[in-house]
């Protein structure tokens, strides 16, 4: 059984923690580890493989870094140019294997939900495992046991939704409004789609071929013409762009005769909004969720997430409060649900706080702008130990850099040099620089820019050992 992590997702509707440089996955929202490494860790059972990772290419180092945090690997990570949904990443995943001569069990995974029950998540796989080996496309059903609108349903014949074994899907059914889940909860034989899966590569290619040919040729042609990057496979963009964007129920699983539920009744959520995520953490007297350097008098039924700053609530019920270093969310929680719409807004206003959060990860470590104005720029940049920018210059800018912590090596034009603790350099504009960490602590410098435009799109590179020598950004 190959695990396939499906990490494409932008979750919007948890900003503002969540954006699209750095999505919900990759957060740590439940505990100590992040949802992506929580989904990748359920994976220690017996007869499993190392997972397989479709990302988005602006991700890949992130996956890298938060798989390389809890000492696992994966057998390859493909880089979609942009999402097309998730029958098309199964696509590419299920035809890589069988290129390869592996007609394998794939176990779906999105790297975005809480499972609590581990010994219950085994049990519901060793019973998926018989059908899907019997060509059955298996999915697994959480028992509807509340009326939830935020959920797709499935409906089965069976009316004990917490029955064991698995049962044919008799019919998909979308969100529902308030009145309609509560019917489906009486009735009984309901399941929350959960978006996880297992089925055989070759059941489910034949099945995408026969009711969605164009993103199965699709798919096919390019993979054909995607290439290899190290532990990267690099999905062709030109071809992938005329892909369907389609999810695999709508692609295949309601339309194929072989869909099969198996329940799933391990505490399973899908943290897809900030009220679901207050109702999967352990709560105060008072039902509130406190997260971070938060203060709270009289407040009931309240969730609160600091990341940066003091936040502070007084005499606030059912209210969602999150704040980070550069936006701040207050919503009552019935009202989540319209954070999307608010994201939306502000991307179309072209607002970065959409994509980025002030704090950008980079492979080597991470800058963070802590002050700007119309000519000028300044940051805390981290730099790993052993780790370096590239070799670079910028067109419109000069820049100062003075060591804070750890040792700086400095490349400027054909000068090098050593700078530690209280020491700075000048790096003039049109200067080819680099910095790097050549210690075994990680480096602190604070960078001032100064100039007639501060973008990170001003940057030339001539060398770069993470590969991104035509990328923009540092």
């Amino acid at each position: 059984m190959i695990p396939l992590v499906l990490s494409g997702g932008n979750g919007t509707r948890l900003w503002p923690i969540s954006r699209g440089g750095f999505p919900k996955q990759f957060h740590a929202l439940t505990g100590e580890h992040t949802l992506f490494q929580q989904t990748v860790m359920r994976l220690d059972l017996p007869n499993i493989e190392a997972p397989i990772v479709v990302c988005n290419q602006s991700h890949r180092f992130i996956v890298t870094e938060q798989l390389k945090q809890i000492g696992r690997d994966a057998q390859q990570v493909l880089l979609e140019p942009f999402g097309r949904n998730t029958a098309p990443a199964v696509a590419l995943a299920a035809m890589r294997l069988l290129n390869a001569g592996r007609d394998e069990l794939l176990l779906v995974l999105p790297a975005d939900h809480v499972i609590k029950n581990q010994q219950a998540f085994a049990a519901a796989l060793e019973q998926a495992q018989a059908a899907a080996e019997k060509g059955d496309l298996v999915l697994f059903g959480v028992p509807a046991v509340s009326p939830e609108t935020g959920y797709g349903y499935i409906r089965t014949s069976v009316s004990e939704v917490a029955a064991a074994g698995p049962r044919p899907v008799e019919q998909f059914v979308e969100k529902p409004d308030l009145d309609t889940a509560r019917q489906y909860v009486e009735e009984g034989c309901y399941y929350w789609n959960s978006g996880m899966f297992l089925l055989r590569c070759s059941r489910y290619l034949d099945e995408l071929k026969q009711y969605s040919p164009d993103i199965y040729d699709t798919c096919a042609l390019a993979l054909s013409t995607s290439h290899e990057d190290g532990e990267f496979l690099r999905i062709d963009g030109e071809v992938f762009e005329y892909c369907p964007d389609d999810s695999i129920d709508y692609a295949v699983m309601e339309k194929t005769a072989t869909a099969t539920v198996v329940p799933l009744d391990a505490g399973w959520s899908d943290v897809g909004s900030w009220s679901s995520l207050w109702e999967e953490q352990d709560k105060d007297e008072s039902g509130n969720v406190l997260r971070g350097d938060v203060q709270q008098l009289g407040c009931h039924g309240s969730y609160a997430h600091a990341t940066d700053k003091l936040l502070t609530l007084i005499g606030l019920d059912d209210v969602v409060a999150v704040e980070t270093k550069d936006a701040v969310l207050i919503a009552h929680k019935d009202r989540v649900q319209d954070i999307k719409a608010v994201v939306n807004g502000l991307a179309s206003a072209g607002r970065e706080e959409v994509n980025s959060h002030r704090q950008v990860f980079r492979p080597w470590g991470s800058y963070d702008s802590v002050d700007s104005g119309s000519r000028f720029q300044v940051k805390r940049i981290t730099v790993k130990p052993g780790a370096s920018l590239s070799l670079q210059k910028h067109h419109h800018r000069a820049e100062h850099w003075i060591v804070v912590s750890g040792t700086a090596h400095v490349t400027c034009d054909d000068q090098t040099m050593i700078l530690t603790e209280n020491q700075s350099t000048y790096i003039p504009v049109a200067a080819v620089h680099r910095l790097a960490n050549p210690g075994k602590i990680m480096l602190e410098i604070i960078e001032v820019q100064s100039g007639s435009y501060l973008g990170e799109d001003d940057i030339e590179r001539y060398d770069d050992v993470y590969g991104r020598a035509a990328v923009v950004g540092s």
